[in-house]
């Protein structure tokens, strides 16, 4: 049997013309919360919503469905304060969870030929050849300096990179070619590597955001949905699939913000 506060706040429910298949779910939910009460509802503090919170973690719900329940409940305590007059503070203050990231899908060797082959600006070519081959971060790219490299032992000094670690990466033959071919090119003696070509900020360091534009044109431009990151998630799975260990792996992309993960 449906408790009395159930059975009021339904009526509400109703009152306010809510579908009856959301009636239905918010009063599932809130049964199965008030199951595991151990206090009356005016008593509920944001222990007993911590309590709930990992009552359903230890069921194993996901966070995007913790989340449901949170908003669910939130709202039924408005409407004991609001609507029932209870005198009390509403419990759920935080409503959501943090969502996992999904890690970007890698790129398939024909979708990274496509895109190259739709670049035909030298200095765009060597910055995206880099976070393909060297797993380079976009702001890594934009920091880059002309005596950062090393080319007659393929190696680039990253300095300062994510959590102001330093390390070394090391230059395929394609992607040493492509910025060769973009040096021969510059006549700038400015110490950023990659410069802006065009408008007023000609000869200027090019920013992240200049970088990501430049990206963005040329997926359009390849009809793929592609990203700075996504270069570098290609990059990892690249070598997972040549059989390389995690920890060189780790180390040539740098430390991450999440233990475990390869790409960040």
């Amino acid at each position: 049997m449906e408790p009395t506060e159930l059975l009021r706040y339904r009526r509400a429910l109703k009152r306010k013309n809510y579908s009856g298949h959301t009636v239905k779910n918010y009063i599932n939910i809130l049964d199965h919360f008030m199951r595991q009460l151990t206090v009356p509802l005016p008593e509920v503090t944001r222990k007993q919503i911590e309590a709930y919170v990992d009552h359903l973690l230890r069921k194993r719900r996901t966070p995007k469905t913790i989340t449901c329940h949170l908003q669910t409940i939130r709202l039924f305590f408005d409407y004991l304060m609001n609507e029932e007059g209870i005198s009390m503070v509403n419990p759920v203050t935080r409503i959501s969870l943090r969502l996992p990231k999904p890690l970007p899908r890698h790129l398939q060797d024909e979708q990274v030929r496509r895109f190259f082959d739709g670049i035909t600006d030298l200095r765009d070519r060597a910055m995206f050849m880099l976070m393909l081959r060297c797993g380079l971060r976009v702001q890594e790219v934009a920091e880059l300096s002309v005596d950062a490299v090393e080319y007659a032992r393929r190696q680039i000094f990253v300095f300062h990179g994510k959590g102001a670690k330093d390390r070394v990466v090391y230059m395929s033959e394609d992607a040493r070619s492509a910025l060769l071919a973009y040096l021969e090119k510059r006549s700038s003696k400015a110490r950023a590597l990659f410069l802006v070509q065009k408008g007023p900020m000609r000869g200027k360091p090019l920013s992240v955001r200049g970088i990501q534009k430049r990206i963005e044109y040329y997926a359009r431009k390849s009809e793929l949905t592609i990203s700075c990151h996504r270069l570098r998630h290609t990059m990892a799975t690249q070598l997972l699939n040549a059989d390389a260990d995690l920890a060189t792996i780790q180390d040539l992309l740098g430390p991450s913000q999440r233990n475990g993960d390869v790409v960040d």
